[in-house]
């Protein structure tokens, strides 16, 4: 397994983030177990897993939203601790979740500034203007050519363009590192494709990704490597362009590939 990846200069910078030994226990269940992990700019991470494999725990860990008991984490060759959502945010990690945080009731604009809203100098005037421009900079770079209006209610929006506006309010603090948590589920095969390009332009600009999911076809579209994790534990990394679909679900199933067995305590995998 090569560390290629398909943006060409990403496997000779230093990672973005490297992970080793991070472990997570509730109670008397280890969650996640030694789990090293390595992003580098410019690359897109699938991380995948059947369901209790740990995908969750890893993504909350590096949120900083539910701290590893214990490892080491480094950001841009510094050991940095990810104890908090503040402090991963200050880090430069943005994370969007799958129910994605959206208030339906509000417009795109607010949506996007909620909480930072911008002023004109007087602290209780809002910029709307400034908004409604930065809003549209930012959609129209990221490809989102589907939505008429900034000022349309997200209500009123498809799970695509949902899915992207959630995406696009994750860029406004200008993060290096982005965690989508099953970002195409439930899309149809049209908005899928729209979410799968957003996030090729989130590798162009040079940002790392992090994509959990369950769709190993989506994933191969835009991965450049791929961690699967099994029982909390790092079953293997691969590299896309070197690796098959049938060797990725051996290795999610812990059936060995080319066999359709199964490893047992004494041949663990």
């Amino acid at each position: 397994m090569s560390d290629t990846t398909r943006s060409g200069g990403a496997t000779a910078s230093r990672p973005l983030l490297a992970l080793k030994g991070m472990s997570k226990s509730f109670g008397a269940v280890d969650a996640m177990k030694e789990v090293d992990l390595e992003v580098r700019p410019g690359e897109v991470m699938g991380l995948l897993g059947d369901n209790g494999a740990g995908k969750s725990t890893l993504i909350k860990a590096i949120a900083g939203v539910q701290p590893a008991d214990r490892g080491e984490a480094t950001f841009e060759g510094q050991t940095v601790r990810l104890d908090s959502p503040q402090a991963a945010t200050e880090l430069g990690i943005a994370t969007v979740y799958q129910d994605l945080a959206l208030c339906e009731n509000l417009d795109i604009v607010a949506n996007l500034f909620l909480g930072k809203e911008a002023s004109d100098g007087n602290p209780f005037v809002l910029d709307e203007t400034s908004m409604e421009q930065k809003t549209s900079e930012l959609l129209a770079s990221l490809g989102v050519t589907t939505i008429r209006s900034v000022r349309t209610e997200v209500e009123r929006l498809s799970g695509g363009q949902r899915q992207a506006i959630a995406i696009a309010r994750s860029l406004l603090g200008e993060p290096k590192l982005v965690l989508l948590d099953e970002p195409t589920a439930a899309l149809g095969v049209v908005q899928t494709a729209h979410i799968l390009e957003l996030i090729e332009r989130l590798r162009d600009r040079g940002l790392g990704v992090i994509v959990i999911s369950h769709n190993l076809a989506d994933v191969f579209k835009v991965a450049d490597r791929v961690t699967v994790l099994r029982l909390g534990r790092v079953a293997g990394t691969y590299d896309i362009g070197d690796s098959s679909q049938e060797e990725i679900v051996a290795a999610i199933t812990g059936a060995e590939f080319g066999t359709g067995e199964r490893p047992t305590e004494e041949a663990p995998f």
